[in-house]
């Protein structure tokens, strides 16, 4: 009989506290040690969630919700060398815990109203938990606790894990073959790896870590932290916002180019000379003026001039009395008594354009000795009559 009593009370002592492997080793999760969250394809959250770690996301890119959510004491990685190899870290982790041998196979109960003792617990399927988890380090600051869970872990609302006696949530860890997903306002410790998915719905709390390696990362008004389970967490790095110098835009000042005004240069026309008794000289017309004492003179410059470079060709003119204008140059002595009187003359055909002197000069002064003959003539008789009535 007192074998038996012995016997039942060890069985009932085993029920109500499962004895844990001597196996049960923590699993180094490398640099992934410094995220709380850490997703493979995104990161969403919604409300005020405040992660204190770092979080990040690798292979995918997209994190939302942040904010109104928080980041502390930890930096955001999005698909960077860091996040990556955080990644590949969790999947030596993941393989290192499975590798782990099971102490004591749980499979179909619920961990609710459990108080287990350090070692690796395993399901061959989905664990549940309803109510509140004690795991119990027995003064052990070391003690370990492993998870193995082939499929999913589900937490009903007001759910709870607590270490007890001197233990570290940190030293607790839950591999998951699938997704995890803790229910409103459970209040969770430990490492949860999970190969696909995690989700945290309203309120729930994660001492701990939430490391999902091909799924996301789903949160609404969440508290997740890693303090006290590394000595050293990631410093978050700020980038100086480094405001490049402005360089002065000088703009040219536009100097209006100065257009040279050209004055047409005045050529003065050649002042006819009068050559007394000469010969004509080339380039003259029909038509020779008589020059003072019975020579016959040609103005010379008859012919046409060119003109300077931007002035005006001008035809020149001719003046009774052999005076020669050429556009605005000036103009030769005329003969005495002659009255300019400006014409254009112009000779089709001859090769030149001169000026010429008609023969209104030379009419001009027969008309005059005719005129002063008559004159003569008149007073000479008006005299010889007045003469013979004086001798009368």
């Amino acid at each position: 009989m007192a074998l038996v009593t012995v016997a039942i009370g060890a069985v009932l002592f085993a029920n109500a506290f499962p004895m844990g492997g001597e196996a049960a080793t923590a699993s180094s999760l490398g640099t992934a040690q410094n995220f709380a969250v850490l997703a493979g394809s995104t990161v969403t959250n919604t409300g005020s969630s405040t992660v204190y770690g770092s979080l990040g996301v690798d292979p995918g890119t997209a994190i939302s919700g942040f904010p109104p959510g928080i980041v502390t004491g930890g930096v955001i990685h999005s698909a960077d060398a860091v996040a990556l190899q955080a990644q590949n870290d969790v999947t030596t982790a993941y393989n290192a815990l499975g590798a782990q041998a099971c102490d004591h196979d749980l499979t179909g109960q619920d961990l609710g109203g459990m108080t287990l003792l350090p070692g690796v617990y395993c399901f061959s399927s989905s664990a549940q938990l309803t109510g509140a988890l004690t795991l119990d380090a027995q003064g052990d600051a070391g003690a370990v606790f492993v998870f193995q869970i082939e499929t999913t872990l589900t937490t009903a609302s007001n759910s709870s894990v607590n270490v007890i006696n001197g233990g570290s949530a940190c030293n607790v860890y839950w591999k998951i073959g699938s997704s995890a997903t803790l229910g409103t306002t459970t209040a969770f410790s430990g490492n949860i790896l999970a190969l696909a998915s995690i989700t945290l719905n309203t309120g729930a709390g994660v001492i701990g870590r939430a490391l999902a390696q091909t799924g996301a990362v789903t949160m609404d008004t969440n508290n997740i932290t890693i303090a006290g389970c590394i000595a050293a967490p990631e410093t978050p790095t700020t980038t100086p916002v480094t405001t490049p110098a402005t360089t002065p835009v000088t703009t040219p000042g536009t100097t209006p180019a100065t257009t040279p005004v050209t004055t047409p240069g005045t050529t003065p026309a050649a002042t006819p000379t009068e050559v007394a008794g000469g010969t004509p000289p080339t380039g003259g017309s029909s038509g020779t003026p008589v020059a003072p004492g019975g020579t016959e003179a040609t103005p010379t410059g008859n012919a046409t001039s060119t003109p300077t470079s931007g002035g005006t060709t001008t035809t020149p003119s001719t003046n009774n009395g052999g005076t020669t204008v050429a556009g605005n140059d000036t103009a030769g002595t005329p003969t005495p008594g002659a009255t300019a009187q400006a014409t254009t003359i112009s000779f089709p055909n001859t090769g030149s354009v001169g000026l010429v002197a008609n023969d209104n000069s030379r009419a001009s002064s027969e008309s005059r000795f005719a005129l002063m003959a008559a004159l003569a003539l008149l007073f000479t008789g008006v005299g010889f009559v007045a003469m013979k009535r004086y001798r009368r």
